[in-house]
């Protein structure tokens, strides 16, 4: 969607007459349906003015293209400023120009990534040459017009506020190869903008291709195709297995239809495969030239992925992190934008009133969106209130959208070295469901043990850890998290204490909330099931906080109100002990079944403790 486009004969009068601010603010409301914050409208106000003079000072034709806040399709992300044109050799290109007022910035040992004030605090943020980058890179791979008429697209970020030090952060070594590819323009620097501009797109005849760019449609080239088949070919991670490969070839069926709406939906429990078969969905769609989206509700599960998939090459990266995204932005868009939506850990899409999310049903948003959408389901992870996702709604909301259903089920484990048995003891031991496995399993298939002391269980995973294994320490919320403000963002306090052991571990850090589980810091912090949720691990040690308790005379799990510290989680259950006792016993099964090989776990709660080890025959 295009905010603002003109030529730049009349952006630059509109800037003259001071309208540039007043026109880009309605085109937003009509567009967008929402007024823009004052922030951005500041924002305008101040960086059109620069651009305003660029444009008049290059001698670019008055002819050539402007567009303003260009939100790419299938995307929430906007494009401050493009400008299109031919050059000297009627090459029919495009600029994007990353605005950004700031004048200082810090650098950091992450690659493309600085600190910045932005939004009333210091975050971090890409850098912009990276941003500029990126963009352009979506557009190269996923707008046929532009791949298909050889629109050639260039990039650069102009920081009119910004005057270089020495040395500059912005500019350090491990900065260099993105400013290579998209040049950084800093407040000195207005006549090299204006030199870029014009060898670009100096020529003119720029407004057609605007009209191009915003109606090519979205689907994948043949570079981007070739580039993610690439990334499957020879990972082990994302390898079909058995009935796995069956599902896969049954959504490809369907989903290349996409002549009918259709709702496809695949339930299985932790480790039967879900996430394997919903990446190589996407990998399959895509090499169909589909429009196609792979949509996770958890953050921490979208950027491991990305990052088992790339094997964290930043570049190949980027390409692929535009496939993927939450689920609260579907609410907004038109009915079968999308050939096919991929959606993992389906159980987590939430209702009204969850945080930032501004629709009513994400189901619904979803299937609403796309032609053909696929949910990967389990219904016993559901883990907070707003969690709405289950098969029952899925298919409500299919039959109001006459949406066809297909209904697959995945019931052999490929973690916990196929010990189903255990996962099946451990819904029985959990009184979550009744199952065959109630008195136990083949123990010799994987190592299970419940220990004395939280202690015992850290120096077992950390015994894990230094022999290679990916190994990591879990635990239900029933420890305070202290905020980002307090000191706490690189996980700086021990939170999760248990003062009869001695024991004192701090969550996993909020500035690597989404790669914790990979990170290399990792080990040393405790992570929750938000951070969790989705992976694997080859070992876990869970800790079973006085959130979960046992009654031994009811011979009954229940819940504590006040002992679980996840405030969204029980929101509206204070006095609904049976349906957070469901939510916290989820929880927890999920935290057990992360393991491939080994789970290693300790009870606060003694009765508890006692309860597991008659259940196990384990001490």
């Amino acid at each position: 969607m295009i905010i603002y486009s003109s030529n730049a004969l009349a952006f630059r009068e509109s800037v003259d007459n001071n309208q540039i601010t007043v026109q880009i603010e309605e085109a937003f409301i009509k567009g967008m349906g929402k007024r823009p914050n004052q922030g951005e409208v500041r924002a305008w106000n101040n960086s059109m003015q620069f651009m305003e003079k660029i444009i008049r000072n290059s001698k670019v034709a008055d002819d050539c293209g402007i567009l303003i806040e260009y939100n790419i399709p299938s995307t929430s992300k906007r494009i401050d400023f493009i400008i299109a044109g031919q050059d000297e050799q009627k090459n029919d290109n495009f600029v994007i120009v990353e605005l950004k007022q700031w004048d200082a910035v810090e650098a950091m040992d992450r690659e493309d990534v600085v600190r910045a004030f932005i939004g009333g605090r210091t975050r971090e943020t890409p850098h912009p040459s990276y941003q500029a980058w990126s963009y352009k890179q979506y557009l190269s791979d996923m707008n046929e017009a532009i791949y298909s008429k050889d629109i050639n697209g260039y990039t650069c970020a102009y920081l009119h506020n910004y005057r270089t030090v020495q040395p500059d952060p912005l500019q350090y070594n491990q900065y260099q190869d993105i400013i290579r590819e998209a040049p950084l323009f800093l407040a000195d620097d207005a006549s090299k903008l204006q030199d870029f501009l014009k060898r670009h797109v100096g020529q003119g005849n720029g407004v057609n291709l605007l009209y191009l760019i915003e109606n090519g449609k979205i689907r994948p080239s043949k570079k981007l195709i070739d580039h993610i088949d690439g990334l499957f070919q020879g990972n082990s991670d994302f390898v079909l297995l058995d009935e796995q490969k069956v599902a896969y070839e049954a959504i490809m069926s369907l989903a290349k239809q996409t002549d009918v709406k259709r709702t496809i939906i695949v339930q299985g429990g932790p480790g039967t495969g879900k996430s394997v078969i919903s990446m190589n969905a996407l990998g399959g769609l895509l090499k169909n030239k589909l429009n196609v989206k792979f949509i996770a509700p958890n953050a921490s599960f979208r950027t491991v992925m990305v990052e088992t998939l790339t094997q964290r090459q930043a570049r190949n990266k980027t390409r692929t992190k535009m496939l993927f995204t939450g689920s609260s932005q579907f609410y907004k868009e038109p009915a079968d934008m999308y050939d096919v939506l991929v959606v993992d850990e389906a159980h987590r899409l939430k209702g009204k009133g969850a945080y930032q999310y501004l629709g009513e049903n994400q189901i619904e948003d979803i299937i609403k969106a796309s032609k053909v959408n696929v949910f990967f389901i389990d219904d016993f992870q559901r883990i907070r209130p707003e969690d709405i996702g289950s098969i029952d709604e899925i298919k409500r909301l299919a039959a109001l959208y006459n949406s066809e259903v297909h209904e697959y089920s995945l019931a052999a484990q490929f973690r916990c070295s196929g010990a189903e048995g255990f996962l099946n003891w451990v819904d029985d031991a959990l009184q979550i469901r009744p199952t065959a496995n109630f008195d136990g399993w083949d123990q010799d298939s994987f190592e299970f043990k419940l220990v004395d002391t939280p202690n015992e269980v850290y120096d077992l995973i950390k015994g894990k850890s230094d022999q290679g294994y990916k190994a990591r320490m879990l635990a239900g919320f029933a420890w305070n998290w202290t905020a980002d403000k307090e000191g706490n963002r690189n996980g700086e306090i021990p939170d999760v204490t248990i003062e009869e052991h001695r024991f004192a571990m701090p969550w996993n850090a909020r500035s690597i909330s989404s790669t914790w589980a990979i990170h290399e810091s990792g080990i040393d912090q405790v992570g929750c099931v938000h951070t969790s949720q989705g992976l694997e691990f080859d070992y876990v040690g869970v800790i079973i906080g006085n959130d979960l308790k046992f009654d031994s005379e009811k011979m009954e799990l229940y819940s504590d109100y006040d002992e679980y510290k996840d405030r969204m989680g029980k929101r509206g259950l204070k006095f609904k002990n049976e349906e957070l006792t469901k939510l916290i016993k989820n929880i927890y099964k999920i935290l057990m079944s992360r393991g491939m090989k080994g789970c290693y776990v300790y009870c606060r709660d003694k009765e508890l403790m006692n309860y597991l080890c008659s259940r196990a025959n384990s001490r």
